[in-house]
């Protein structure tokens, strides 16, 4: 199989584990940001796209969304993100759609269209510019116009603090492939977690593909406002002198 082929077999595999992410530090940080750029989506419909295990879903939820669809090429994620919610008593507030959101999901039985698209590590998934595209098609497609956008994603993924075990994520491997690098992930949970990823280096070098697809006030979250950084810049200066974590939002253009 091609790398970016196994992120079926790889998440189903880290499924049950995957959750120790978030108190981890990046998975703390990650969460901080995430919760600057959603704001208060009171009532909100949102298309959570590579959603996992809900991690994001359920802090939109919290934060007033009136509903989330989570999408996600992985049936363990998405079955412990519902064992999750059936746990908490919760019931049609977040719904459940497995396919691989680089290709078409006209399939599915989602919304035509949403207030919030969001987009969970899958860009380090699309392997090639075609998966890439795949994926960014179908944010572009499911945000109404004015729409708001949030991508959790990687920077330059060569970035030394991903050899800081710290911080709770390190690459143990790399190599390149056209147009970016296929990576070997751990995180640095209890048991950890390994992965791989497939990264196009235009992703995150430039936001040429956010102008292609329709996207505009493209804007990072400051990392330095976090609360995590603020309690510890010491901690996070490795971190902070080439951030390998961003989250961003944009807005989808009105015609």
């Amino acid at each position: 199989m091609e790398v970016h082929d196994n992120a079926r077999e790889d998440y189903n595999n880290a499924a049950s584990g995957y959750g120790g992410y978030a108190s981890l530090p990046y998975g703390i940080l990650e969460s901080q940001l995430f919760k600057m750029a959603i704001g208060k989506p009171t009532g909100l419909r949102i298309l959570d796209l590579g959603g996992g295990n809900g991690v994001h879903a359920r802090e939109a939820i919290d934060a007033g969304a009136g509903r989330v669809d989570i999408v996600d090429i992985s049936p363990e994620m998405l079955r412990v993100a519902s064992d999750i919610e059936e746990t908490i008593g919760r019931r049609d507030r977040l719904r459940f759609y497995e396919a691989d959101v680089r290709n078409s999901l006209d399939h599915l039985s989602i919304e035509k269209e949403y207030d919030i698209v969001m987009a969970n590590w899958v860009f380090e998934h699309a392997g090639s510019m075609d998966g890439l595209e795949g994926i960014w098609r179908n944010i572009s497609t499911y945000l109404k116009p004015g729409g708001l956008f949030i991508c959790v994603r990687g920077n330059s993924h060569l970035c030394p603090c991903f050899q800081e075990k710290k911080y709770g994520c390190s690459f143990e491997w790399w190599k390149d492939i056209p147009g970016g690098y296929a990576i070997g992930v751990v995180l640095h949970s209890d048991p950890p977690v390994e992965f791989e990823m497939a990264v196009m280096e235009i992703n995150y070098a430039t936001t040429e593909m956010y102008t292609k697809f329709g996207m505009v006030d493209v804007k990072v979250m400051e990392h330095q406002k976090a609360d995590a950084i603020q309690q510890d810049p010491e901690f996070w200066k490795t971190f902070l002198e080439n951030p390998g974590i961003s989250v961003l939002k944009a807005r989808k253009k009105t015609e």
